[in-house]
């Protein structure tokens, strides 16, 4: 779920379909809502910077980190339709393609060739849209699909951004098995998502400071509430362990946890 207009007003911002009035999060402001299971139509879509902004911690710091990542990992191992060396970066769960606008807005448009997947055909109509206006030049792809369904190329990065938390947890190691198999040795996985702590106390603390940081910025209790319940069985979260167990189990040597802020955690993988 990497999508986010975090770098789309870098250039061109007036061009933005998304309109400024439609950006605060209202999708589960009604009593009606708790009955609700959350999807990404076109609802969401036209709030999800703003939700994505008040509702995950870090997330614009994971987002400005993958351009200096790409930087150290991206060696240009590919080549594009024109036979020209380039690095190829998968944006899987993409959204409205924020973490390809946030890579895009640091490399020349030669750099780089980008493929960013959702199975949302509402995110991808705005993705397109947004990185046409702001990376025209840049050679992204947007896909519609459902990320267990496509073949990987070969490629020099990977990015599960808030991604495998959505998938049923008996399909994530197929997912990371495809991801290890088509990653160049070099390559990395950056692996961001939402997790859950096996110590009660110490899960339930984080919990309560995570909705402290959502009614901090602005949620209400009914919000809260609403969106809790939208999302569940809808998003399942694993531990800290459990995703660097996955990782080892599909093959990946060597793995840290780069970055934490309350529950969420984002690690690279190296391949």
């Amino acid at each position: 779920m990497s999508g986010t207009m975090s770098q789309s007003t870098k250039n061109n911002s007036s061009n933005n379909t998304i309109k400024p009035d439609t950006l605060f999060d209202k999708p589960f402001t009604t009593p009606l809502d708790k009955a609700a299971r959350f999807s990404f139509d076109e609802q969401v879509v036209a709030c999800f910077p703003d939700m994505i902004r008040r509702s995950v911690p870090g997330y614009g710091q994971v987002l400005a980190m993958l351009p200096l990542f790409a930087r150290r990992h991206c060696k240009y191992r590919q080549q594009n339709d024109n036979g020209q060396r380039v690095s190829r970066i998968y944006d899987l769960g993409c959204s409205l393609g924020g973490a390809s606008m946030a890579l895009a807005g640091e490399f020349e448009p030669h750099d780089l060739q980008i493929k960013a997947v959702d199975i949302s055909p509402a995110m991808t109509t705005e993705a397109k849209t947004l990185l046409a206006d702001n990376y025209s030049k840049h050679d992204i792809k947007v896909i519609t699909a459902d990320i267990r369904d496509i073949e990987l190329e070969p490629c020099d990065m990977v990015i599960l951004n808030l991604t495998l938390q959505f998938l049923p947890v008996e399909d994530r190691v197929a997912v990371l098995d495809k991801v290890y198999a088509a990653l160049e040795k070099g390559g990395i996985l950056v692996l961001t998502e939402k997790t859950h702590a096996l110590d009660e106390q110490y899960d339930a603390w984080l919990v309560e400071r995570y909705y402290d940081f959502k009614r901090a910025n602005g949620y209400s209790e009914m919000e809260i509430s609403g969106k809790r319940n939208a999302l569940e069985n809808v998003l399942i979260t694993d531990t800290l362990d459990e995703h660097h167990q996955r990782l080892d189990h599909v093959g990946f040597k060597r793995h840290l946890t780069w970055f934490q802020f309350l529950n969420f955690v984002s690690i690279v993988a190296f391949r």
